[in-house]
Parts: structure tokens; sequence; C-alpha cells
């Protein structure tokens, strides 16, 4: 630790306008989505809002990021409703009490992992596994809102049970519900595209409520927000046994892994833009802290949030004193402004949560994925030759088919899956010299480039293990089976790593070779490779290791 609110030492009196403006540009982005996420976890509007004061000044005073705005969060929202409705049971009330509880579990789990520097986990989540989470996760939202945008009534279960249930109710649309919904929706889109720093979603609110108060929408069957409580929430533990506690302990993992990958990216993003670091650690610390908080303040589960960042960004902000200006303001909004929201159209929020989400649909991103490919990849490896497309469609449709903490342990287990099987088939080159200059290259790549009479030169381009130690050993064998050879070359310059299986593999190999009248050699190690070599007692020809391919292939007893 290193004190709290860091990002405020060295403080300069000019920066402050900057922090009050972009505070108060926050403020009216975090409102509207706050009461719009609440909803997606399955609870009172104004949940997002009693969240959102305590995260923010405890991350303020212990996270790491200067930039970085914590808030309810569309994706840690529907987690949320899927954790907490897979345990609760019961009313309404118990509902918000266990949502509370998982923002306390969830901040516990941070908490317990920032202390103990476990903050290089969020590496196992890959980019490519949360994108194809967060596409999943949105469509899914945006399924789940469409119902509330036509007026009808929605169903539940993952994202093809909810389309299904919205045609099958299509009929009971409502018109000037579709209308009112489809109106904000469009708004909001064409503002954040003419007037991007302009706090679209809450004049949208606004417009939605001013029409619905005036012309009596209620009244004409457009589902409105209703009583919102004033005042501030009640501070304390949630009403809920340690025995619910424990039922949601599991979920928390799943909600803490995607909301610091998800937070830490935003802080990494905007970190390398103001030229200065993050730790990890540290923002597990702070994650954990505004979980805390949001929890004892009958909230709902925060993150980072990347959109709201971006808005604290471009307002100017300098230091977390805009976090601390927006948390005030939210604090003015529930002491003074919640009747505001009453009359606000449930097909507004509905369109305020879709245009929040529908930029998480980024297509060309799982596009630009499929791309990366040529057609050795897929000569060697097949169909895990696309393993980041391959691992994001499956966290994709995982989260529609069987909802979102299967679908983002679907992803992660399929990215693993194909990293193994990857590394099971090390490609490996043939090498020949090159004319003129004396350097080795992959004969594949280099048409016309001759191999070496009598001597068969082979580049792994991977760590050998007991994975791979087979397919490795066959390659060896097939090369020195050819015609003329007397000695096989292993070039190990790409080979970062070996384990004891695999040396008792090459050991092997090279006496069974020995018995044909084949050499085996290897050239160029790493110290790690060397190390395990020694170690490991290999015979001394594997030991002595050749600093060059050319050195290798003159001990071979061929000249080139």
């Amino acid at each position: 630790m290193h004190g709290l609110f860091p990002s405020l030492r060295g403080y300069r009196r000019r920066w402050l306008g900057r922090d009050a403006l972009a505070g108060m540009t926050v403020w009216a982005v975090l409102v509207p989505e706050a009461l719009a996420y609440a909803t997606i976890a399955g609870v009172s509007p104004v949940v997002g809002l009693y969240a959102a004061p305590a995260a923010l000044l405890l991350y303020a005073a212990l996270g790491s990021s200067r930039h970085l705005v914590v808030g309810p969060m569309a994706a840690t929202a529907a987690l949320s409703a899927a954790v907490v409705g897979g345990v609760a049971g019961g009313s309404s009330a118990h509902f918000t009490a266990m949502t509370a509880a998982l923002a306390l579990t969830v901040g516990l789990a941070a908490l317990l992992a920032g202390l103990l520097r476990l903050g290089f986990l969020a590496d196992f989540i890959s980019e490519p596994v949360l994108k194809g989470f967060i596409v999943g996760l949105a469509l899914t939202i945006i399924a789940g809102q469409l119902p509330k945008l036509f007026g009808v009534e929605g169903g539940s279960g993952n994202f093809f049970e909810k389309i299904w249930a919205l045609i099958t109710h299509l009929g009971g649309t409502s018109g000037l519900t579709v209308l009112v919904g489809l109106g904000s929706l469009v708004l909001i889109l064409v503002l954040k595209r003419v007037a991007p720093r302009t706090p679209a979603s809450l004049i949208a609110v606004a417009v939605g409520t001013a029409v619905a108060a005036a012309f009596g929408l209620a009244g004409h069957g457009v589902q409105v927000v209703g009583s919102v409580e004033a005042g501030l929430p009640s501070f304390g533990f949630p009403d809920v046994s340690v025995g619910e506690l424990g039922d949601l302990a599991a979920g928390s993992v799943g909600v803490l892994l995607v909301a610091f990958a998800e937070g830490l990216g935003a802080a990494r993003n905007y970190a390398s833009r103001g030229r200065y670091e993050i730790d990890a650690d540290r923002e597990l610390i702070g994650l954990g802290a505004a979980g805390l908080g949001a929890g004892l303040s009958s909230g709902m589960v925060v993150n980072g949030s990347l959109s709201k960042t971006a808005v604290n960004w471009s307002a100017g902000a300098r230091t977390q004193l805009s976090g601390v200006f927006a948390a005030v303001l939210t604090v003015v909004t529930l002491l003074f402004l919640t009747g505001l929201f009453e009359k606000l159209p449930e097909a507004v929020l509905a369109g305020v949560v879709i245009a929040a989400v529908v930029e998480l649909v980024d297509v060309p991103s799982l596009v630009s994925l499929h791309r990366v490919f040529t057609r050795r990849l897929g000569q060697a490896y097949g169909v895990a030759a696309r393993p980041d497309f391959l691992a994001a469609i499956a966290a994709m449709l995982g989260v529609m088919a069987f909802d979102t903490l299967p679908g983002l342990f679907i992803g992660i287990g399929v990215s693993l899956l194909l990293l193994l099987y990857r590394s099971s088939r090390p490609h490996i080159s043939e090498l020949g010299r090159m004319p003129g200059d004396g350097h080795f290259a992959a004969l594949d790549r280099h048409p016309g480039l001759r191999g070496i009479p009598g001597v068969a030169v082979l580049r792994v381009e991977a760590g050998i293990y007991f994975a791979n130690a087979e397919r490795i050993r066959s390659e060896v064998r097939r090369a020195a089976a050819r015609e003329g050879v007397t000695a096989v070359v292993i070039d190990a310059e790409t080979v970062p790593f070996i384990d004891v299986s695999a040396v008792h593999m090459l050991d092997d190999l090279a006496g069974e070779l020995e018995t044909l009248g084949v050499r085996l050699l290897l050239a160029r190690d790493t110290g790690q490779v060397r190390d395990v070599l020694r170690t490991a007692e290999a015979r001394a020809e594997l030991r002595r290791v050749y600093p060059t391919v050319r050195a290798a292939v003159d001990a071979a007893g061929t000249r080139t």
C-alpha cells in the first residue's frame, strides 16, 4: 500500500475546474445508466444509484488509476442476476438483499486477491475470450430488453429462449411503447454520433420523463418506473445468512474475473494515454473496497467502466477528484431528485441499456480474429489454426446458450485446450543454408533452397515437453531414416524450455539412432534448456550443445 488517494499527490489548484467539470459529466452519464443496469440485475432502479457513491469514493482512495470510473455495469449486472437468481428465493426484498450480499462477496474476494498479489490471474482470460464473452452477453442483454421496448411480456432463459418468447408475444405489442422506446434509442444514438460529448442518456431520460408526464402515458398502457424511494440507502450488512453467503461464493469468482478484467483493461488503456503506471494488485484492492462499499450501501456489484472512463478522460479529468465530485452529485440525486424519475417509461430505460451495450457487439473484431490465418498454419494445426477466433466464438455461444458464467468458463476452457493442442503439435521446419551469407532458413519458406547433404537440420518451434515429445521423436526418426543421412541436428534456438520427460526421450532417441549410424546433435540452446539437460544427466553428446547450427553441421562431418 502507498497511502490513500494516490492520484491526489502533488495536486495543483488549476486542475480543480477540470476535475469538477469531468465529475459533472460522469454524473450525467452515470445516473441514467445506473438506473438501467439495476433493472438488468433484477432489482429496483434506485439500487444502481445506491451502489455508486461509496464505490466511487473508496476506489478513489485505494485504486491506482487516475481516470477509471467505477459503478454498475451491464456485464456484471447480468452476471449478478444469473448468480443471485440461481440461489435466491422468496420475495423481491430478499433478492435485493442477496444482490447486495453478492457485491460484498465479490468485494471480499477482490480484496483478498489483491492482498495476496494475485493480479496476474486476469491474464488467464485472453482478450479474444473476453471479447466473445462480452459480445454474447451484450446480445443476451439486448434480447432481455426488447420486450420492454415493445411493451410485451418477456421470457426467461438463454438468448434463444428470450428471442422466441418475444416472437410469440409480438401480437400484444404496444405501439405507443414502441414509439417511446425506439424514439429514445434513436435520440441517444444520434446524439452520440453528432454530439459525442453530450450526456445523451441523461437527455433521453429527461425527454422521455417529460413526455410521459405531459401526455399521461402511464394511463395509456406505457409502463413507468413508478415510485423511487428518496433518501440515502440503509447502511450495514444485508439480511442474509452465512449459508447464503456460501452459496454466492462460487459465482463471486466468475463475477470477479469479468469485473477485474474489464476494469483493468480500461485502467491500462487510459494510463497508457496519461503516461503513468497501473498496479494490478492495487486495482484489485480498489475494486474490492468499492464492492464492499456498494454492498454495505444496499447496492449491487460494481466494476470499472470503459465508457464512463472515456467520458471522464475526454472531459479533462486529471485525478480521482472527478470521481469524488460524481459521488457527491449522486448523493444529491438520491436526496432531492429521485422524484423526477418516477414517470420515466421503462421503454426509455430499455433504450438506454440497448444503446449502451449495442456498441459492445463488436462483430468487426470477431471478423479480424477469423482473418488471422495462413495456409501454413492450417497445415500445421488444422482446425486449431484459428485459436483466438474459436475461443471467442465458444465464449459467445456459451453465454448465449448456457448463461453467463458457464459461457465464460467455456471460453476459458476452449482457449486453454487449444493452447495445449497447439503446443502438443509443434511446427518443425527443416533448414537449409542460404547461398552467400551462410545463414540457415526454413526450406518450406524459401523455394529452391536445398537441404544439407548427409545432415537433416530440424528447428522445433516450441518448448519440448511430455505432451509433444513423441511427435518430435517421430519427426526426428523420419528425417534420420532418409537415405544418406548420417546426422540430425536440432536447432534449439526457438525451444524456450524442456522438461525431464523430453530429455529422457532425446537420450533414448540418441541411443537408438546411434545403433543405426546416425548422430543426434543440438545447437543454439537457451540457458534453461542447458540447465535441464545438465541436471537431468543427459548423455554427453546431448549436453555438448553447439553455439551455432554451422558448428553442429561441421561436427557432424559435413563441410558446407
